[in-house]
């Protein structure tokens, strides 16, 4: 099974990977490579969870540019 993952990092360095297609499937790690491996771990261990059920599929990122105060 293929799936789109979200890649960023966060206020503390960290790399975020999320998963659209599967509800709360997310990891983080301090290195690219080690986030691959604990995305695809995370994958795994949530399609054995829920079945491999998925809740749609991934569209894409849109950038939306607010104003502020």
């Amino acid at each position: 099974m293929r799936f789109e993952v979200v890649v960023r990092t966060d206020e503390d360095g960290y790399y975020v990977a999320t998963v659209p297609e599967l509800p709360g499937c997310h990891t983080q790690a301090k290195s690219l490579d080690d986030l691959m491996n604990r995305i695809k771990e995370a994958i795994s261990l949530y399609l054995e969870t829920e079945g491999g059920s998925t809740a749609g599929s991934f569209v894409g990122v849109q950038v939306v540019e607010v104003k502020t105060a």
